[in-house]
């Protein structure tokens, strides 16, 4: 079958792209509303894509009636957020954060999840997360219904158990995030394994016999 994004409806292009492109990581985003209260809300419009300078991004479109989300207005006001990455043992406060509360509610109590004073940024991060990441707005690209958040990361908090021993790199029998696939339906990194590149020598009696 074939498409033509060109004559579809946004909804249709997004139930394909959303479909097919994934798993895609979560980020539940934790900004500071002007109150002083936190605000969290799940992102799967989310990835890293650089690591020098160190930048993530995130696509967060307004709310059906066109109106800002609130995770948008406070990074726009603070220039600040943090990504907190999501595993099984937060997956259902994450569901919770991503209900449609008014911009009062307190997400993060809500969630019944708690929260500590960002190292170098005004938002919080959530020790229950395995990995949470403090960034600044590197800059913001406004994209029609869309705005795209550039980040640069400045800090990140690993819990221990998801590092080896020296501390380098992620221990895959604890860090198993979750991701979203499609809908409601998530998958989690439970079932990792490992794939080696033959290596350019593997191919070189190939390479020389060409032609």
């Amino acid at each position: 079958m074939d498409f033509d994004f060109t004559q579809m409806e946004p909804l249709d292009r997004y139930r394909l792209l959303t479909n097919f492109v994934g798993p895609r990581p979560i980020a539940l985003v934790t900004t500071r509303a002007e109150n002083g209260q936190d605000n969290a809300a799940p992102m799967s419009f989310f990835n890293v894509f650089s690591h020098d300078p160190a930048i993530v991004i995130l696509g967060i479109q307004t709310r059906p009636d066109g109106q800002e989300k609130d995770t948008v207005g406070n990074i726009r006001r603070t220039q600040e957020f943090t990504i907190n990455m999501v595993d099984m043992a937060i997956s259902d406060a994450m569901l919770v954060c991503g209900i449609g509360f008014e911009p009062d509610v307190d997400e993060v109590a809500m969630a019944g999840l708690t929260s500590e004073a960002g190292t170098q940024v005004c938002s919080r991060w959530l020790p229950a997360s395995p990995c949470s990441m403090e960034c600044r707005v590197e800059r913001l690209i406004e994209y029609e219904r869309r705005v795209i958040v550039l980040g640069e990361v400045v800090h990140m908090h690993v819990r221990r158990d998801c590092l080896d021993e020296a501390g380098r790199y992620v221990n895959p029998e604890t860090y198993q995030p979750i991701a979203r696939l499609h809908a409601d339906n998530y998958i989690t990194s439970d079932n990792q394994f490992v794939l080696k590149s033959p290596g350019l020598a593997a191919f070189q009696d190939r390479l020389t016999n060409k032609g």
